[in-house]
């Protein structure tokens, strides 16, 4: 099987109440740096975190109550595909 990889770039939206859970779980993720939450996060401002932690629980489906919950926070996707 071949291995393709995929860029995809999102524009998403967040209520302050999402905010504020990331950063909260961001700031417990720094009480514990062994965790495999900080693998390739090395550097990373906390703003970065945060919105990562927004957008990956967007995309995981954590906030979705139903079918199209997810098409209201991402406003927009665009992706490329190469063959590596």
């Amino acid at each position: 099987m071949e291995t393709q990889k995929v860029k995809t770039c999102f524009t998403i939206t967040f209520t302050d109440d999402q905010f504020n859970h990331a950063r909260a779980y961001v700031e417990d993720m720094r009480r514990h740096p062994q965790r495999v939450f900080w693998r390739g996060k090395e550097g990373k401002t906390d703003d970065e975190l945060i919105v990562e932690q927004i957008a990956h629980r967007i995309l995981s489906g954590f906030y979705n109550t139903d079918t199209y919950t997810a098409s209201k926070h991402i406003v927009r996707m665009e992706s490329m595909s190469s063959t590596q």
